[in-house]
C-alpha cells in the first residue's frame, strides 16, 4: 500500500503544480481577454466534468497511440509510448482535473474590483505589473481553492488512470486502483485500511489549504 500511496501523492503534487501554471494563464485569458470563441474555450475546459472517464480515457489513449500524429511524434522523440507509463497518467490527470483548476482561479480573477485595476493603470502600471501587483495578491483565496480541489480530485482518480496507465505496481498503480484490486481479491481488511488512508490524506490536505485560505483572507 505504501508504494501506491507514494505514487498517488507524487501524481497529485505534480498535477497540482502543472495545473497551477495552466490555470493562471487560462484564468487570465478567460477573465480579461475578449476574443471570438471564448465560450467554446470555456466549454472545452469544462468538458472533462461532464464526459464519462471511459470516454475521456479512450480519446487520450487514441491521442497517445501510434495511430495518431501526436502519439507517433512522441514515440519518435522519446523512443517509447506514453501509454502505461507514469508520464501518461500525469498527462491524463492534468486533462481530467483541468476544470477544477481553471474555474476557481478564473472566478477569483473576475472578483477583483475593476476599480483597483483602473487605478493601477492610472499610476502607470503595465498589464504585467498590474497582474502581479494587484490581481494576483487579491486572488490567492481562489488559487488555494484551485490547488486543494485539484490535489484531492487527483488523489481519488480511478477510471482515466486505469485506462491510460493500466495497473502496474510502482509505475501506474495509484492508491484508488490498489483499493480496487484488494476488493476484487475479497481482501476487505486491507481495502478498508487503504480507503481510510486515502480519506485521511484528502481530508488533511483540504483542511490545511482552507486553513491557509482563511488566514490569507483575514490578512
Amino acid at each position: 500500500m505504501e508504494e501506491a500511496l507514494l505514487l498517488s501523492l507524487k501524481l497529485s503534487v505534480l498535477t497540482t503544480l502543472i495545473l497551477l501554471v495552466i490555470s493562471m494563464a487560462l484564468g487570465y485569458v478567460l477573465s480579461f481577454v475578449s476574443f471570438p470563441g471564448k465560450g467554446l474555450l470555456e466549454a472545452l475546459v469544462l468538458l472533462p466534468i461532464v464526459l464519462p472517464p471511459t470516454v475521456l480515457g479512450f480519446y487520450i489513449i487514441y491521442a497517445l497511440s501510434r495511430e495518431s500524429p501526436l502519439g507517433e511524434f512522441i514515440e519518435a522523440l522519446t523512443g517509447r509510448s506514453l501509454l502505461f507509463s507514469f508520464e501518461g497518467i500525469l498527462l491524463a490527470s492534468v486533462i481530467y482535473s483541468l476544470p477544477f483548476g481553471v474555474f476557481p482561479v478564473r472566478d477569483a480573477f473576475q472578483s477583483v474590483h475593476r476599480r483597483y485595476i483602473e487605478i493601477a493603470h492610472v499610476f502607470g502600471y503595465s498589464a504585467v505589473e498590474t497582474f502581479f501587483r494587484v490581481v494576483l495578491p487579491l486572488s490567492w483565496g481562489g488559487i488555494l481553492t484551485s490547488c486543494a480541489l485539484v490535489f484531492a480530485h487527483t488523489m481519488g482518480e480511478f477510471g482515466v488512470i486505469l485506462m491510460v496507465g493500466g495497473n502496474i505496481p510502482g509505475e501506474t498503480q495509484t492508491l484508488s486502483i490498489y483499493i480496487y484490486d484488494e476488493v476484487q481479491a475479497l481482501n476487505y481488511e486491507e481495502a478498508h485500511r487503504a480507503s481510510l488512508t486515502l480519506l485521511l490524506v484528502s481530508l488533511i490536505s483540504l483542511s490545511v489549504v482552507f486553513f491557509l485560505r482563511r488566514r490569507w483572507t483575514g490578512r
